[in-house]
């Protein structure tokens, strides 16, 4: 091969690396660009709200339109971390739009670059849709998909092929000079690009502290108030104390959380109001928090279920709540329940951020401790639990009963009006169903034969649960041993003493509710108002 051929050879692979390496610095001009978006929207956004952020409002915008079965999913295999799973997906798709966009940059600069834009359009529409979306909120996507346009631009514009040092003369003669693009100028740009939208970032989550200051101030400050009916002491022996079995009182920390907040609210406890209007309605209530600190405060313990809860799922807790009787505040408003000739069968709540919830009037009004709490096993409510004033009623699953954040009371009808879980294929109305659950020994536990501790909850608010049994791979049915019970609205716990074999072995529990109800066997997913079924538990004794 002459050496005309070899120039020729060496010159086609530096061609090729030279195309590859400018392919790969537009791939990740366009993230940086990327990178530039979101860094900035934040920094909007700490001057609109933080759920105007636009992996926020795009995230939100998602999980308004997700299937329920899709969510129930999510729910059932990601737990509270659902959220932060749809949010790195979100991460991950940009990303990807990105180096798209990117390396269509590098063809068709102006193109590339303005294709950026259809991010800010995406965060926009997204976060002006939204239940509670305002025209202001489109402002940072914007922003951030503009700025990020024009940093895409600059740095595809540094790749840009230009005359190189024309080749030193030779024996060979000369030939036309290499062509190459700006590297050092490529590499100042990108690292001044990527340090300043870091910058604006970093900015950014500090003003959004700041704004948020004074709800963590609030919720610090506050002492409860001294209820004017305190809880009865929880009985001895309601709470077994047996090893696999949780405590009778969830600590909040481990309370679990199901909601569509992507960001978690911090609402100012001085700023706060809540409005009680509509149907009904003689005298239009607004009241601030110290308004509800000074009424009656009542005290009590209640357990909680989601309706996206699993047979034998962990979405149930129990907690002491502290707050003020929600049907007194409605009865000063002149509000009477349809069984007394009131026009609204309907309690439409929201919350700050846009979440609906449709509760029965006559439930609310028939006399069990629906509250508007303050505090949760003996402090202020924490931020994912709804600070400062929540909903509880006991009896209803939580999506027609525990609002979160509230800010509005609406009385209106069921036939008017349906609620945000409504509208995506969910009951109306939905009375907790009863359940139990196996909690000890857990699923493929490998015991010992002998006398095994067969342990769990059962629910069935509002109703309470009057006997639980047990029985082994199908045989005859045992009577367990109930602990104490708090109350009706409290879930009770219970145990059976197993006199366990060698062998593989399938442990079933059913409770009967107060009423003389027994749970069904028959299985149904937990769309539209409830899952049914009796838990099993597969255990090998060995």
């Amino acid at each position: 091969m002459s050496e005309d051929q070899n120039d020729a050879q060496d010159g086609a692979h530096g061609s090729r690396r030279s195309r590859w390496a400018r392919a790969a610095l537009a791939a990740l001009s366009g993230l940086i660009a990327g990178f530039t978006a979101l860094a900035v929207a934040e920094l909007a956004a700490a001057a609109v709200r933080p759920e105007a952020g636009p992996v926020t409002a795009v995230g939100g915008a998602v999980i308004d339109r997700t299937p329920p079965a899709l969510k129930d999913f999510a729910v059932r295999h990601f737990g509270t971390n659902d959220k932060l799973v749809l949010e790195l997906g979100i991460l991950v798709l940009l990303a990807g739009f990105a180096v798209v966009v990117g390396v269509l940059a590098l063809r068709h600069r102006l193109i590339g670059s303005a294709a950026v834009l259809v991010f800010g359009v995406v965060g926009a529409v997204a976060a002006v849709g939204r239940p509670e979306g305002q025209p202001a909120d489109a402002l940072p996507s914007v922003v951030g998909a503009v700025l990020a346009a024009g940093v895409l631009y600059l740095l595809v514009g540094r790749l840009a092929l230009v005359p190189g040092p024309s080749p030193a003369a030779g024996g060979r003669g000369g030939g036309p000079a290499p062509r190459t693009f700006d590297r050092r100028g490529f590499v100042i740009a990108a690292s001044a690009a990527a340090a300043a939208s870091a910058g604006a970032g970093v900015l950014g989550r500090r003003l959004t502290s700041a704004v948020q200051a004074g709800a963590t101030a609030s919720r610090h400050d506050l002492v409860l108030p001294v209820p004017a009916s305190a809880a009865p002491a929880v009985p001895a022996g309601a709470d077994l104390r047996i090893r696999g079995l949780g405590s009778f009182i969830t600590p909040n920390k481990d309370f679990y959380r199901v909601d569509t907040a992507l960001v978690v609210p911090r609402i100012d406890a001085n700023d706060w109001k809540l409005r009680i209007h509509g149907k009904g309605v003689k005298r239009p209530v607004e009241l601030t928090f110290k308004d509800l600190l000074r009424r009656e405060i009542i005290e009590r313990d209640i357990t909680m279920t989601c309706v996206s809860n699993e047979v034998g799922g962990p979405y149930v807790g129990n907690a002491r709540w502290i707050g003020v009787r929600l049907a007194d505040l409605l009865r000063e408003a002149g509000v009477k329940p349809p069984s007394r000739g009131g026009p609204a069968d309907q309690i439409i709540t929201r919350s700050v951020d846009g979440m609906t919830i449709g509760t029965p009037v006559e439930t609310v009004m028939d006399g069990r401790d629906a509250i508007l709490a303050l505090g949760m096993n003996g402090e202020p409510l924490p931020f994912e639990h709804g600070f400062p004033v929540r909903m509880v009623v006991p009896g209803l699953y939580g999506y027609v009963s525990a609002c979160k954040w509230m800010k509005d009371i609406e009385l209106t009808t069921f036939a008017d009006y349906d609620a945000y879980w409504v509208k995506r294929t969910w009951s109306q109305q939905a009375p907790i169903k009863t359940e139990s659950r196996i909690d000890t020994p857990r699923p493929f536990a490998s015991p010992k034969p002998g006398t095994i501790p067969v342990a769990g909850v059962a629910w069935a608010q509002h109703r309470g649960i009057s006997r639980v049994e047990v029985r082994v791979d199908g045989g005859p049915w045992h009577t367990a041993r109930l602990a104490a019970e708090d109350s009706r609205d409290t879930w009770r716990q219970w145990v059976w003493e197993w006199p366990a074999t060698s062998g593989n072995h399938t442990l079933e529990v059913r409770a009967t509710d107060r009423t003389g109800v027994t749970q069904t066997d028959k299985r149904v997913g937990t769309v539209p108002n409830g899952a049914t079924g009796w838990h099993s538990v597969v255990v090998d004794v060995s």
